[in-house]
């Protein structure tokens, strides 16, 4: 992604810190250095050598962080991240797109180097809207199977993922902490989250139309009636996605 993880989490852990942070888009990798309000030319180069961009170095009044950005494909590549000096695993809206083999092949790499895993904003599959639509469920349930199709790293788990990432985590002896984030937009308020739930509007109507074709006539008139309530004042609305962020921590070593 562009670094809100990373942004996030640097200042609160203090220190000198190495970060190695990895995505198949260029476009973000790119964007890193104007995120972190750098403004060296080089740092906003392409690859000098096979898939590593220019490093950075990112400071603040209690941090001082060394990254490295890879271009990678994490769906067939993940064995080729430097798992045996990683301390903490981070991505935000990741693991609904993954299969469970892929994560089984992420817990058993992250067990193995004693990682600690930070994963934010995991879909649980709630969709709470203010006020109903008769059509709501219709499209909520044509919206989550074609979240478990394959989004690239085999047949995808959808808001299930979360859940069984805590099962694999804790069976490994893992302490695991979950905290609700849900995303909450109100009807009729600020540019911003009019725009943003237009667009869940809009993405969850065009995923409902290529599951079942059949149904676009419901999914186009419940998108009408869905944008027209997204900017409407009265009567009130609002529209809640549910999301939980999940912090996993290794047991303690055990002793020679």
């Amino acid at each position: 992604g562009s670094g809100a993880n990373l942004r996030w989490l640097a200042r609160r852990l203090g220190g000198s810190q190495q970060w190695l942070v990895v995505d198949h888009d260029p476009a973000l990798l790119q964007c890193w250095p104007v995120r972190l309000g750098l403004t060296d030319p080089a740092a906003h180069g392409l690859p000098g050598s096979g898939r590593a961009y220019p490093p950075l170095h990112w400071q603040g009044p209690r941090h001082d962080a060394a990254i490295q950005r890879w271009r990678i494909d994490l769906a067939t590549q993940l064995d080729a991240l430097p798992w045996q000096a990683a301390r903490l695993v981070t991505a935000s809206a990741l693991l609904d797109l993954v299969s469970a083999d892929w994560l089984d092949q992420l817990v058993a790499r992250a067990v193995a180097a004693r990682a600690a895993l930070l994963f934010a904003l995991n879909v649980d599959g709630r969709h709470d809207w203010l006020p109903v639509d008769p059509a709501d469920r219709a499209v909520a349930a044509l919206f989550a199977a074609h979240q478990r199709r394959d989004k690239g790293f085999g047949p995808a788990l959808g808001p299930r993922a979360g859940r069984q990432l805590v099962r694999a985590l804790q069976a490994q002896g893992y302490r695991v902490r979950q905290a609700r984030s849900d995303w909450t937009l109100p009807a009729g308020g600020a540019d911003a989250a009019q725009a943003m739930q237009q667009a869940l509007i809009d993405g969850m109507a065009s995923a409902a139309c290529e599951q079942d074709p059949a149904a676009s006539a419901m999914v186009r008139d419940w998108r009408r009636r869905r944008s027209a309530l997204a900017v409407a004042a009265a009567p009130p609305g609002r529209l809640m996605v549910g999301h939980v962020d999940l912090l996993a921590t290794p047991p303690p070593a055990r002793q020679a």
